[in-house]
C-alpha cells in the first residue's frame, strides 16, 4: 500500500508540471486532462496581431487555444454548453483582438448557429438573427472589416457591423443559391462575393442584388467546400470541388481544371495560400496534403494519403510553420516548410474514451479504448499513470473498442465491433471460439472466429473471464486464448456482466440473470418496479447486486428478491457501476452531471466529486481517481477531496446538487 500511494504521487507530481501550460488558470477544472491527445480537430483561427496565437475549432463544440503556435494546446470554452456542434469557421478581427466570431451547425440536422465573444474566447453570446442556422462558411471582408458573410443551408447571408446584425443576400427560397459550402470576398471590393454551394459557385458583384452562376470550365453537379482569391491579384480565383481544383484567372469569368492531384483525391476541403509566396497554395484533402509552388501547374502530395484534413493553417509570418486540423489524428505541425509533420497534441484530446483497464501488478500501467477514430484510435497504453501515452492499435485494423480487461495473468484483452483480441507482444490477434463444446485454437485452427459485439469483458480473481456479447455470454479459462459460450444462460443478447468470488450477474436492456455457483445454474431475477431500462450492473465483495438506469441505482442485499435504494442518494441516469474491491465502494457515474459518486461499504455513506467534466465512467488509480470523459479522453483526480451527503436529501441532476457540492467540498 505505501509503494502505491508514493507511486501516484510521483504520478500526480508529473502531471501538475506537465498540466501547468495546458489548463487555462481562468478557467480550470477540477480534475486534470491526460489524453489521450488527438481527435477531431476542424479548424483554426488566429489573433492578427500574434500569429503564434491560435484558437481550434472542434467536432463538439469546444474551442481551444494555443500561445506557442499549436506546440501545445488548453480548453478554453465550450458554445452554448453544446456537444453536438461543429465549429468550422473562427474569425477574428484585427481592430480588435478579443473579438472572435464564430460558426457552427449540427451533423443530419439543419441547426446551429453563429456566436461572438469579446473577451477572447472565454464566454460567448449566440446571434439572434442567425439563431437556428447551419453555418457551413464564414468570412470577412478585408477591405471592410465591418462586413462579414456566412453560408448556410438557406443561403448567403451579411453582415455589416461586425456581425451584430444579419440579412439574407441570397434570394430567400432560391433553388440554386442554397446549403452553401464556401463564401470568399474580393480583398479590394466587399461587394463583390463568392459562394460554392453544393452544386457549383455563384457570384456577385453588387452586395447581392444581383447573382450570376460562375461555372463555365466545372463539371456539373460539383460541390464546392472552399473558394480562394488572390489578395494581390483578385482576378486569380482558385475553387476546390468533389471533381477537382480548378483555377481561374479573369475573377470566375471561366475555370479550368489543375492537374496533377488525382481523382482518389477529388474532396479537397481546404484551400490555403502562403502570404509570403503568392503562388504556393496548399490543399487540404480527404487523402492527404498536396501543394502546388507555381499557381497550380504542378502539384505534389506532402503527407500519407491516409490522412483526412479538414483546415491547413500557413503562419503569415513565417511559412515554414504549418498546421493541418485532421481528423481523427487531431493537429499535425511543420516547422519545415511541410517537408515533415509531427503530432502536435498536447493539452487537446477530443478522444471518445468508452473502455479502460488497468494492470493487476503495475497500477501506473493503464490502457484506454476509443471509439469512431477508425486507424487513429483503438487502444491507448500509457505506463506512466497517463502522463504520457503510445497508440497500441496494431492488429485492430480501425475497429471501435468497446471494452477492455487486464487478466490477473498480465494479459491485455479487446472486446471490439467485430470480436475479441488479445495482446500477443504488440500485435493484437483475434481469439478463437469454442465451438459444440470443442475447443481450437483460434487463428491457426481455420475454425470461425468471434465475431460478435464485445460489450463487456470482465476477469475474475479465479482466472476465469466473461465476456458479454450480441450473442451471449462466453467465458475463457486459458487467459483468453479460446471461448466457449455459457449454454445454460438463456439470454441471446448479454450487455452486461459482473462478477464477485462465485456470483455472476449478467443483464441485457430488459433483464437480468444470477448464478451465485459460478454459472452452473443460473435463474432470472425481478428488475426493481422502477427500473424500466438496465445501463449497468455490478457486484460487491458483500455480494449485494447492483443495478442502475434512468431512474437511478438500485441494490440488492438478497439475490434480487428485493431492492433498495441508497440512502440520501438521487442519481437519475446512471450508466457506469463499478466495485472498487481494494477500497471496498461502489463507485457510479450519470450522463447528465460531472460527479463521481462513491458509495461506502459497509456502512453505505455517500462521497462525491465534482469533476467539472460530463463523464462516462469512474476508476481507481492507486490513491486517487480516474474518470473516462465523454468526448475529452480521461482526467485524473488532483487531490482527494471529497463531500459528504451526511443526511440530507440530495439530487445529483438537480442545480441544488451541484451548488451543495462546490459549498461542501474541502
Amino acid at each position: 500500500m505505501k509503494s502505491l500511494k508514493s507511486l501516484t504521487l510521483r504520478i500526480f507530481a508529473a502531471l501538475v508540471l506537465s498540466c501547468t501550460v495546458l489548463v487555462n488558470p481562468m478557467h480550470a477544472v477540477n480534475w486534470f486532462p491526460l489524453g489521450p491527445y488527438g481527435g477531431d480537430a476542424r479548424c483554426f483561427g488566429a489573433d492578427p496581431g500574434n500569429s503564434k496565437h491560435l484558437y481550434l475549432g472542434t467536432a463538439n463544440g469546444w474551442i481551444y487555444e494555443s500561445h506557442d503556435g499549436g506546440v501545445t494546446w488548453a480548453r478554453l470554452s465550450q458554445i452554448d454548453n453544446r456537444n453536438d456542434l461543429i465549429i468550422d469557421h473562427i474569425v477574428t478581427d484585427a481592430r480588435s483582438p478579443h473579438r472572435l466570431v464564430v460558426g457552427a451547425w449540427i451533423v443530419d440536422h439543419p441547426d446551429g448557429g453563429l456566436f461572438i465573444s469579446e473577451d477572447g474566447g472565454k464566454t460567448w453570446k449566440g446571434v439572434a438573427a442567425m439563431h437556428g442556422q447551419s453555418i457551413r462558411s464564414l468570412t470577412r471582408s478585408v477591405s471592410d472589416p465591418n462586413t462579414m458573410v456566412a453560408g448556410t443551408l438557406q443561403g448567403v447571408f451579411r453582415s455589416v457591423d461586425n456581425g451584430l446584425n444579419w440579412m439574407q443576400i441570397s434570394p430567400a427560397g432560391s433553388t440554386e443559391i442554397h446549403e452553401v459550402q464556401s463564401v470568399e470576398i474580393d480583398p479590394k471590393d466587399p461587394q463583390v462575393i463568392y459562394a460554392g454551394t453544393w452544386h457549383l459557385p455563384w457570384k456577385t458583384t453588387d452586395g447581392g442584388l444581383h447573382w450570376e452562376n460562375i461555372k463555365r470550365g466545372i463539371i456539373e453537379d460539383s460541390d464546392v467546400f472552399s473558394i480562394l482569391v488572390d489578395p494581390v491579384q483578385p482576378q486569380v480565383v482558385y475553387a476546390s470541388a468533389c471533381s477537382g481544383i480548378y483555377k481561374s484567372t479573369d475573377a470566375g469569368a471561366m475555370f479550368r481544371k489543375v492537374q496533377g492531384i488525382p481523382s482518389a483525391a477529388r474532396r479537397t476541403r481546404k484551400l490555403e495560400q502562403d502570404l509570403e509566396h503568392l503562388d504556393t497554395v496548399y490543399a487540404g484533402t480527404t487523402e492527404g496534403l498536396y501543394r502546388t509552388l507555381d499557381g497550380g501547374q504542378a502539384w505534389s502530395r506532402l503527407t500519407s494519403s491516409d490522412l483526412v484534413i479538414n483546415d491547413v493553417y500557413v503562419d503569415p509570418h513565417d511559412s515554414g510553420h504549418v498546421l493541418l486540423a485532421t481528423e481523427r489524428g487531431g493537429v499535425q505541425r511543420s516547422e519545415d516548410f511541410a517537408a515533415s509533420f509531427r503530432e502536435s497534441n498536447a493539452g487537446f484530446s477530443s478522444r471518445q474514451v468508452v473502455a479502460y483497464a488497468s494492470d493487476p501488478t503495475h497500477p501506473a500501467v493503464i490502457y484506454a479504448g476509443v471509439v469512431n477514430d477508425k486507424q487513429d484510435g483503438g487502444v491507448f497504453q500509457s505506463i506512466d499513470g497517463g502522463a504520457h501515452w503510445r497508440q497500441d492499435s496494431v492488429g485492430l485494423n480501425g475497429r471501435d473498442v468497446y471494452s477492455l480487461a487486464s487478466t490477473p495473468a498480465g494479459t491485455l484483452l479487446a472486446g471490439t465491433t467485430h470480436g475479441i483480441f488479445r495482446l500477443q507482444g504488440e500485435v493484437w490477434v483475434n481469439t478463437g471460439q469454442w465451438l459444440k463444446g470443442r475447443p481450437h485454437a483460434g487463428p491457426m485452427s481455420g475454425q470461425p472466429l468471434i465475431d460478435a459485439i464485445i460489450y463487456s469483458l470482465v476477469p475474475d480473481e479465479s482466472f476465469m473471464t466473461y465476456a458479454a456479447t450480441s450473442e451471449g455470454l462466453l467465458r475463457s479459462d486459458n487467459d483468453g486464448i479460446a471461448w466457449t459460450p455459457v449454454s445454460l444462460l438463456h439470454m441471446g443478447e448479454v450487455r452486461y456482466v459482473a462478477v464477485e468470488k462465485n456470483v455472476l450477474l449478467a443483464a441485457d436492456l430488459k433483464a437480468m440473470s444470477l448464478s451465485v455457483n459460478g454459472g452452473a445454474r443460473w435463474s432470472s431475477i425481478a428488475l426493481p418496479a422502477k427500473l424500466t431500462q438496465i445501463s449497468a450492473v455490478a457486484v460487491d465483495g458483500q455480494k449485494n447486486l447492483w443495478v442502475g438506469g434512468r431512474e437511478g441505482v438500485f441494490y440488492s442485499p438478497d439475490n434480487g428478491m428485493s431492492w433498495k435504494l441508497v440512502r440520501n442518494l438521487e442519481t437519475p441516469q446512471v450508466d457506469s457501476i463499478f466495485f472498487d474491491r481494494y477500497s471496498n465502494r461502489i463507485l457510479l457515474t450519470t450522463s447528465n452531471s460531472s460527479m463521481v459518486f462513491a458509495v461506502q461499504l459497509p456502512d453505505y455513506t455517500v462521497r462525491y466529486w465534482d469533476t467539472g467534466w460530463k463523464l462516462r465512467f469512474a476508476r481507481p488509480m492507486g490513491d486517487h481517481l480516474l474518470a473516462g470523459t465523454l468526448y475529452d479522453g480521461v482526467v485524473i483526480q488532483p487531490k482527494m477531496v471529497d463531500s459528504n451527503f451526511g443526511n440530507e436529501h440530495v439530487s445529483a441532476g438537480s442545480k441544488a446538487a451541484g451548488a451543495a457540492a462546490g459549498a461542501q467540498q474541502r
